[in-house]
């Protein structure tokens, strides 16, 4: 039995998964809600400021997503509003503390905002949460490296 269980572990972590986005748990919610649809869309024309429109509309709809407060950080973060994308991003971990997307993203609006300590942390999240490394651990580590690089403002 045990032999059994652990082939089927081994072969759940070498063959290739096909899932959706890794930053996202539910990604079928968008075909349930056009809002929500057609913000991810304005997300993917950087059309940051109808995908906040619309992923709001959604977010009415469903407070509880952590996927939608992620994508609604991701837009605000774009449009340069970096208070209300951390508050997404936060939002978005308190619903699911495991949300490899969000720590990413707000990983790496600490850094636009030069706060490296922060950033950090989230990557220590991301090591706690991918058994493996994952592309959201991968992502932030070559930001934060990218930025140690940086010449420091005095």
């Amino acid at each position: 039995m045990r032999a059994g269980a652990a082939c089927l572990l081994l072969a759940a972590l070498l063959l290739p998964a096909a899932r959706a986005e890794p930053s996202e748990d539910a990604p079928a919610a968008a075909m349930r809600d056009a809002d929500y649809a057609a913000g991810k869309a304005a997300l993917e024309r950087k059309d940051w400021g109808e995908a906040v429109r619309r992923l709001q509309l959604a977010a009415q709809r469903d407070p509880e997503s952590a996927d939608l407060q992620n994508h609604l950080g991701y837009a605000h973060r774009n449009l340069g509003r970096m208070p209300e994308a951390l508050r997404h991003y936060e939002r978005a971990i308190a619903l699911n503390p495991r949300h490899r997307g969000a720590h990413e993203y707000i990983g790496e609006a600490y850094l636009m905002l030069g706060d490296l300590a922060n950033a950090e942390k989230h990557l220590a999240a991301l090591r706690r949460i991918c058994l493996l490394p994952c592309e959201e651990q991968k992502e932030l580590e070559e930001a934060i490296r990218q930025h140690r690089l940086r010449p420091q403002r005095r």
